[in-house]
């Protein structure tokens, strides 16, 4: 992962290469709201970070690494046994999460394929004692928890003869952005054709895949990937599969990293953010980050539209780090209490306003606003903008008791006539309320009997 690549949709926008946003496949897509990142590779074996540890990071980029020789590195694959991987306790760790998706790395920019592959000798079967196709054995598993099967795969190979391999001589430490090494025409055509063959393995071993996460379009140009290419490959090989943005201008969603943009993506998009400084698991990042911290970027991402895409990075021996598992667990409990506040929503309309962060879901029966108490509310929470005579009940997820609340139609909407005005509404939060996790409030709307239809378009 690299950052920089967080502003390609809006490089790809500016020159009016645009996304793809017409597949069926949305449909689940936009409704997930969150899934989980898998960064997974043999330098967990040696608390390292995965391919970044060879550069010591990326320049400019938060946090720096120790760097690694770049031999040294490669080797440490023939060590990697994580004997104690469990595809069946990783799958119930996602699902029990919350979570709709799942994206694995079946391979990284070092070049290690974490799949059965005919076409390399660097691979989890062939180089590591361990000797399993963790793909099949994840992808299988997540499956029969009902979680859709995402494959991560890098488009630089870092091990790879042709791309060509990385050396302590020929990269800069830390990795700068443009320092790759040149091949000639030849060489790059022996590349692509041995990265397209790889492809063609992820997208015709494991079954239905809902997305491939390409990544590492920041070396090479776009006519050497030759994007247009790669998009119509997935799409002959699996034609409902996603692509995300990292596949310029022929990407189906946007992939900010890190951080939340100022402004939403004006297509589907997906932010995908680390537990704490690091993808893969290293042995000295202790930044976790808090679940309430977590649960709140969530919020923040749902109601702007996006999903999120939640990064674990297994230990070595094939486990869950006991922070993530303890992480995924609490967001879990809160997911479970407050689902209807997760899927399917979408953001609400300008005008509508509260302190703290909104998001909306329309039926045949009628409207619900959600909101999410981000901040902990005091003993009212005001929200304005609202039709205030439509207010048939409000309630926090996960409480039996229905919340007490004042309307109060805005005076000029009252001294209008309207018989649909817009006002405040005020709500009354006990403190049993206010002191569970990230509590949220469902406000329920009706549509009978109105002059201007429902706050959003069904």
């Amino acid at each position: 992962m690299i950052r920089v690549t967080s502003d390609l949709w809006q490089e790809a926008s500016n020159k009016g290469v645009p996304i793809n946003t017409s597949q069926p496949a949305f449909d689940w897509f936009t409704s997930a709201k969150f899934g989980i990142f898998l960064h997974f590779g043999h330098s967990a074996h040696r608390g390292w970070e995965l391919s970044w540890q060879m550069t010591g990071g990326v320049e400019g980029q938060f946090p720096a690494r120790e760097p690694v020789a770049c031999a040294e590195y490669f080797a440490n694959a023939s060590e990697f046994d994580p004997q104690q991987f469990d595809a069946e306790e990783w799958a119930a760790h996602i699902h029990d999460a919350g979570a709709r998706y799942a994206v694995f790395t079946t391979k990284h920019h070092d070049g290690f394929a974490m799949f059965d592959t005919a076409h390399s000798d660097y691979s989890i079967t062939r180089t590591s004692p361990f000797g399993r196709d963790i793909t099949a054995e994840l992808t299988s598993a997540l499956r029969a928890r009902g979680i859709r099967v995402g494959l991560y795969f890098s488009l630089p190979d870092w091990h790879h003869a042709d791309y060509p391999p990385m050396t302590d001589a020929t990269t800069t430490k830390p990795y700068r952005l443009g320092s790759y090494v040149r091949t000639s025409p030849t060489q790059w055509a022996s590349y692509r054709a041995f990265f397209l063959s790889q492809l063609t393995e992820i997208l015709t071993r494991y079954g239905a895949i809902d997305v491939l996460w390409l990544d590492g379009e920041f070396e090479h140009t776009a006519e050497e990937w030759d994007f247009a290419g790669i998009r119509e490959h997935v799409r002959t090989l699996q034609p409902d599969c996603l692509v995300n943005d990292r596949c310029v201008g022929h990407g189906d969603f946007a992939t900010p990293e890190q951080q939340i943009p100022a402004e939403n993506p004006d297509a589907h998009w997906e932010i995908c953010m680390t537990m704490n400084d690091s993808w893969g698991w290293t042995s000295e990042d202790d930044h976790w980050k808090s679940t309430p911290l977590i649960l709140s970027r969530l919020v923040e991402t749902i109601t702007g539209g996006g999903n999120l895409l939640l990064n674990v990075g297994p230990q070595g021996d094939g486990t869950f780090p006991p922070e993530a598992q303890q992480r995924l667990r609490e967001i879990g409990e809160w997911m479970r209490r407050n689902d209807e506040a997760v899927t399917d929503v979408v953001p609400v309309v300008p005008g509508i306003r509260a302190a703290v962060p909104l998001a909306h879901r329309v039926t045949a029966s009628g409207e619900t606003l959600f909101l999410y108490c981000t901040l902990r509310p005091w003993d009212t929470l005001t929200v304005s903008g609202v039709p205030v005579n439509r207010v048939s009940s409000v309630r926090a997820l996960g409480f039996d008791d229905n919340l007490g609340y004042r309307s109060i139609p805005s005076l000029p909407e009252v001294h209008s006539g309207t018989s649909d005005p817009l006002g405040d509404l005020e709500i009354m939060i006990p403190a049993t309320v206010a002191d569970s996790l990230m509590p949220v409030i469902a406000v329920t709307l009706t549509h009978e009997s109105l002059e201007s239809g429902p706050l959003l378009p069904d």
